[in-house]
Formats: C-alpha cells, sequence, structure tokens
C-alpha cells in the first residue's frame, strides 16, 4: 500500500494530517515532483516544496510503515510555524499553501498549484433605496462555512451550511453602508456568487466558536455531509455566475477529511483519506495508519452530547470530471 504513517514529533499531529491530504493528492504530487531542486545545502533546508518532495521520496520508498516529517518541521520553523505547539489544521493548511506557492520558483507551476485549489467567487453589494451595485472578484484557498445560523441555531446539513453561506444578507441599522449615489447610510444587500470552483475543493467547517469572553469553544453538533456533492443541485441560479461548461464539472467525490478530537485546549487530529490508485478508505493517525469504511468516516460527523469526540473540521472534495 502507498500509505505510509508521520510520526509524532512532539504536538505534530496537525501537521501530519495537512500534510497526509497533500502528498495523497496525486495532482498536487503531480506538480511537487516538477519544483527546480535549490542549488545548495541550505537553500535546500530553507525550502518547503524540496522537503515535502524529500517526505514524499522517503514515504514512497517502501521500507518502513512510518517515517519522520522532523526535517520538514526545522525548515517549517524559519517561517514561524512552531514547532512543539498545537495548530488549528485551516490555519496549517493555508500557511503551508502560501509558503508552497511562494517557494515554487517556475511560473506554470504556481499557475497550477492556484488552479488546483483556488475558489474564485464574485462578491456583490446593492443598496436598498437607489439599486446601484457594486461588484467585485475575489479568490479563497478554503470555503469556511459557519455550522451556526445568525440566531445560533444549529444547520442540520452540509448543504444547509452551504446555502447559508451563499445567501444574500441584509446590512441594516449599524451595518449600513455609505452610498455615494444617494450621499448618506442606507441599507445594502450584501451577497456572494460561485464563479469557478477547483478541483481539489477545501471546506473549512468553522466548529471552534468565540465567545464574548473571548473563550474559545467547540460546536460539536451532529453535521452530516456527503460522499458525492453537486453544487448544482445546492445553490439557485442566482448564487451563481458561471457558464454551463463550468458548471457542469461542479459534481464532486469526498477525497479526505481532517478530523478533530478533544477540547479546544486539548485536542488530537487525524485524518481520513480515500487513496486516488486504490480507491479505499485510510485513517492516518501520526505513525498508525489502517484501512477504514464509510461507516467509520460517517464518525465525524459529531455527536451533541459528545463534546470530546471526533468532529470533521476540514473536508477536501475532489472533481469527478475535470474539465
Amino acid at each position: 500500500t502507498g500509505a505510509v504513517g508521520l510520526y509524532n514529533i512532539g504536538q505534530s499531529c496537525c501537521l501530519n494530517s495537512v500534510l497526509q491530504v497533500f502528498l495523497m493528492n496525486i495532482h498536487f504530487t503531480g506538480i511537487l515532483r516538477r519544483i527546480t531542486v535549490p542549488p545548495c545545502a541550505v537553500q535546500k533546508r530553507k525550502n518547503v516544496p524540496y522537503q515535502m518532495l524529500l517526505l514524499l521520496e522517503e514515504m514512497q520508498c517502501g521500507k518502513r510503515k512510518a517515517v519522520s516529517p522532523i526535517d520538514l518541521a526545522c525548515c517549517l520553523s524559519a517561517y514561524r510555524v512552531k514547532l512543539f505547539v498545537q495548530h488549528d489544521a485551516a490555519q496549517l493548511f493555508l500557511t503551508l499553501w502560501n509558503l508552497i506557492k511562494r517557494q515554487m520558483k517556475k511560473p506554470e507551476l504556481v499557475e497550477e498549484l492556484s488552479y488546483l485549489y483556488t475558489i474564485c467567487v464574485q462578491e456583490h453589494l446593492a443598496c436598498q433605496k437607489c439599486s446601484s451595485e457594486t461588484k467585485r472578484n475575489s479568490s479563497m484557498l478554503t470555503l469556511p462555512l459557519p455550522v451556526l445560523d445568525s440566531n445560533s441555531h444549529m444547520l442540520k446539513t452540509l448543504e444547509d451550511c452551504l446555502q447559508y453561506f451563499f445567501h444574500p444578507e441584509e446590512l441594516t441599522d449599524h451595518n449600513m453602508c455609505f452610498c455615494e449615489q444617494c450621499g448618506r447610510k442606507t441599507p445594502f444587500l450584501q451577497s456572494m456568487k460561485l464563479v469557478h470552483l477547483p478541483q481539489t475543493l477545501t471546506i473549512h467547517l468553522k466548529r471552534f466558536c468565540f465567545e464574548k469572553s473571548a473563550y474559545v469553544h467547540k460546536l460539536s453538533h451532529y453535521l452530516p455531509f456527503p460522499q458525492d456533492l453537486d453544487f448544482n443541485a445546492i445553490l439557485t441560479e442566482n448564487q451563481c455566475q458561471a457558464d454551463d461548461n463550468e458548471k457542469a464539472a461542479w459534481q464532486y467525490e469526498l477525497f479526505a477529511v481532517v478530523a478533530h478530537s478533544g477540547s479546544t485546549s486539548c485536542g488530537h487530529y487525524c485524518a481520513y483519506i480515500r487513496s486516488l490508485t486504490e480507491c479505499k478508505w485510510y485513517c492516518f493517525n501520526d505513525s498508525e495508519v489502517c484501512q477504514v469504511w464509510w461507516d467509520d468516516v460517517k464518525c465525524t460527523y459529531g455527536h451533541f452530547k459528545l463534546h470530546w469526540g471526533e468532529t470533521a473540521y476540514l473536508l477536501i472534495y475532489m472533481k469527478k470530471h475535470p474539465q
């Protein structure tokens, strides 16, 4: 099997889980294998893509059930990714991705990496008094989905979370914006339309919630997510700004789940990943790797009464029919 574990080098379960999601993605490793090798030893030690490539090659030599990510972890520590501290998986994914992009020298690889992961949206802001509208295109690497609505009611499914995220929001009272046409603050309608979805789509379930007292608590309630996700069946025509060719490719299959167990201050991460070559699910729990089934993955849906239980935090979907 190509499933090899990573030793925990001291609170590195988050790093290990995120690395496994990158390195089990054959579309990502196809880019990684074509990087320019840094010319000298000092540059090699400080180059994140190169250190990831060395780790990948060590994992794929087929001699061990687990390898140590210490060289890559030391490389990352030079870029303020601290050793021996618990990280947030969503934040670490973004930090790693940006470091990889910044240190890839070939423009065509940077372009491929961006195309593989980047979500494009169009933000709309419309005055409710005079109907003047401003539009702005923006991109993101994850869809950060709230798991509660504005009234703090629990959203019941992943599809509900997606619909809520793209639902227009009225900006009234103290949230009103200044309208140049009207010359004063007026109510606005704020909305977001989907323009482009990447081959590898990363969804961040915002299960860590800030209280007014600055205390962070975890939302562990039951939130099912499907193996197959079709954005055309979830979003309305009004929530999309894409042509038919683009929308035809918006059908996804679940590739990986990064799950968190425990509390915000004392937790553990592991990753459930579907091997793209074998079409089997594996659980990567640091150095321990074992084959699992879909019913095991479903155990990360969460449970309202099990606050310490394992809950999905990052969902990574892969396009079924990329363009």
